[in-house]
């Protein structure tokens, strides 16, 4: 922009539609990779039955429920921008900013697909850890 001495404000509100639909998108991907921030000082000296319980608690009590409210209020909230045709307040930035917000629904449902996911590994997890228990112990 100072090189040119020229800016747009289409580019500039351009980046911060895609920061979004990194951040939004990544935060699925990233439950999914089992690489989300954690006190893993702790979780990581547990057992991984420990382990797949907590995941399991996390996902249902905290991370589920708030999706599933966001899901729900960015869908209206994605309509009525598009309803009214909302485009950006500023003069030269981009139109069609509902194409922007359908990010919101969209990144939560797969974040709910990514809990799911989670979840039933995690049961997995606890199966194959019952499993070798009792052969343990039966053995």
């Amino acid at each position: 922009r100072y090189l040119f001495s020229t800016g747009s404000i289409a580019l500039q509100e351009l980046e911060w539609h895609l920061f979004d639909v990194i951040i939004l998108f990544g935060i699925a991907y990233t439950l999914k990779e089992n690489a989300h921030v954690r006190v893993d000082i702790f979780y990581d000296a547990m057992s991984k039955r420990k382990q797949a319980i907590i995941n399991i608690f996390g996902s249902l009590v905290f991370a589920l429920p708030i999706t599933l409210l966001i899901f729900y209020y960015s869908w209206d909230y994605t309509l009525e921008a598009y309803n009214m045709g909302e485009g950006s307040a500023d003069p030269g930035g981009l139109p069609h900013r509902w194409i922007v917000r359908s990010v919101i629904p969209a990144s939560s449902a797969f974040l709910v697909l990514s809990i799911a996911y989670v979840v039933l590994t995690q049961i997995k997890t606890l199966q194959l850890s019952a499993k070798a228990k009792t052969e343990e112990q039966g053995g």
